[in-house]
Formats: C-alpha cells, structure tokens, sequence
C-alpha cells in the first residue's frame, strides 16, 4: 500500500508539474509578458497550490522546484548569473509549494462544511506562497537588475514596482482559481485515499 502511495505521489507531481509548465508557455505564447526580462500573467502557480494542498508541503515545495528547473533546462529562463538563476526560478518556485502549510487545515475546515473557513486557510496558502516567491523575485531584483532601474530611482523600489506588477495579480487570479477547483471538486484536495463528506 505504501509502494502504490508513492507511485502515486510520483506520478501527480509530474502530471502536475508538466501543467505547471505549460500553463506557463501558454502566458508567454499568448503574449502575456509584463517584461522583457521575465515577469507575466499567469496561472502556472494553480498545479503548485493544488499539490501543496493535495498532499502537503513536500507535494507544493517538490513541484516548485521541478517547474523551476524545467524552465531552466527547457530554455524558459532568463539568466544573467547562476544565483540569479537560482534565484528567479529555483528558489522562487520551490516556496510557493508552502502553501502546504495549510493543507490540513484546509481540509478539515472543508470537511466541516465551514466555507468561510476553508477560503481563508486556502487564502493564506496562496499569500504565503506568493510573498515568499515575490521576495525571491524581490532580492534578485534589487542585487542583480539595479541597472536597469531608470535614472534616480533606487533599486529596491524598481524591483518592488516590477515585480509586484505581475506578482500581485497572479496571486489573486490563482486564489480564485484554486478556491473556485476546490470548492467543484473537494475530492481534488482531499489528499490521496481520502475524502472530504460535504453533505
């Protein structure tokens, strides 16, 4: 039973991390870039929420991490230094699977049929989430994109600017997504031979 648990496990983050991927080479082929150098709406961080609330921190942050390197290895990337690299998508990526923080509460809030509840712990997954990956954004922007700020505009607030364009948006189309798949389909969350009773 455990061998077919991690079968699983393995299967769902690499069906879940190939949407995650596709999703976003779906923003950039419809032109969906804010920036040149990085940055677009998109939806790629919904798969990461999904597996962080399906089966926790080690489904969100393992996720992360693979749509990362993906972008990387496939050519997705915009790099002009390894730690910025590192950065902009490895690290960035990876900490939106927090959000797995609140798996269970999550779960159980569902299972109690307390709606208002439920949005608010998957709320604070995604803010979570997408403030940690905003820092990482954040700190790369500051420390490796400083000459592309325009004349007499410091640093960190060019970096807090163009990243928050885009970052602040994709949280909130994400957490309607996730809370509009959760609230169809609990079973999706549920976790793996779980279920969620919400009659």
């Amino acid at each position: 039973m455990e061998q077919k648990r991690k079968t699983l496990f393995l299967v769902e983050v690499a069906v879940f991390t190939a949407l995650a991927f596709l999703l976003d080479m779906a923003a950039n082929f419809l032109s969906l870039k804010i920036w040149p150098q990085g940055g677009s709406l998109s939806i790629a961080m919904v798969p990461i929420f999904l597996m962080a609330y399906r089966w926790g921190l080690k489904g969100g942050l393992l996720s992360g991490f693979l749509l990362g390197l993906l972008q990387i290895v496939l050519g997705q990337a915009y790099i002009i230094h390894p730690v910025q690299g590192a950065l902009d998508y490895l690290v960035a990526f990876t900490v939106v699977g927090t959000a797995g923080i609140f798996a269970a509460s999550v779960r159980n809030a569902k299972a109690e049929n307390k709606n208002t509840k439920w949005l608010t712990y998957m709320g604070m997954g995604v803010l979570l989430g997408s403030t940690l990956r905003f820092m990482a954004h954040f700190i790369g922007g500051i420390v490796f994109f400083a000459d592309s700020a325009p004349a007499g505009t410091p640093a960190a607030l060019f970096s807090f600017l163009y990243n928050g364009s885009y970052m602040l948006p994709n949280a909130i189309f994400c957490a309607i997504i996730v809370g509009l798949v959760f609230g169809a389909s609990p079973r999706l969350i549920a976790g793996p031979g779980k279920s969620i009773n919400t009659m």
